[in-house]
């Protein structure tokens, strides 16, 4: 057995015993926690958090950074990865028929690799965190407290597995993919900021 197949194999171990260890009551929790409409309230606490601290001008900035890295991840992992790779949900896989605990009878699209929900909490969650962490005036200290957004990242992600849409492989694959889309446009505004100061310093001489 190659490598690469022990690696399969393990991935569908885990699978098993995560989706395997499903009870009624912690279906239906599973089942809202891994539904866009269900964190809408999170989205919006995060905006009103990024208008409190930064003003309503950055607040918004910030807001539409969030949005496209958020989207950069889903077009990279959905609309590229996944076509690319084409390898089957586990509810899309016939060897694993009738082993795979399926909730309201969701089996979700065709292909798995990578999580479009990894992708996009972890890019939502490791951009909203570095922005959080930007020193405010007066005292220009960095808050580290943004990183609780990993619990949303977390469930996000266990729910995925437990629904049996996911195998953790594709789950660490769409969490590589958000941390480089995060790091992407948060690096990429740095940049636009330098060149803006630069330019602003400059026109001041």
């Amino acid at each position: 057995m190659t490598m690469l197949n022990e690696l399969i194999e393990i991935d569908k171990a885990w699978l098993l015993a995560i989706n395997g260890a499903h009870t009624a009551w912690l279906d239906q929790i599973m089942w809202y926690i891994s539904q866009s409409w269900f964190w809408i309230p999170l989205y919006a606490v995060l905006i009103g958090l990024l208008i409190w601290r930064f003003g309503w001008k950055k607040g918004v900035i910030y807001t539409l950074l969030l949005i496209a890295a958020v989207g950069l991840s889903d077009y990279v992992s959905s609309g590229i990865i996944k076509h690319l790779v084409c390898r089957p949900r586990p509810t899309h896989e016939p060897t694993l028929a009738g082993l795979v605990h399926i909730v309201h009878n969701y089996v979700g699209g065709r292909y798995g690799f990578v999580s479009s929900h990894a992708a996009n909490t972890m890019s939502l969650a490791l951009l909203f965190s570095l922005i959080w962490r930007e020193p405010q005036p007066p005292t220009n200290k960095k808050n580290n407290h943004g990183w609780w957004l990993m619990i949303f990242v977390a469930l996000n992600c266990y729910s995925r597995v437990y629904l049996g849409v996911h195998y953790p492989g594709d789950i660490i694959g769409g969490l590589i993919v958000g941390t480089l889309m995060a790091l992407a446009v948060y690096g990429s505004w740095n940049l636009i900021e330098q060149a803006h100061r630069k330019r602003v310093g400059g026109e001041g001489h």
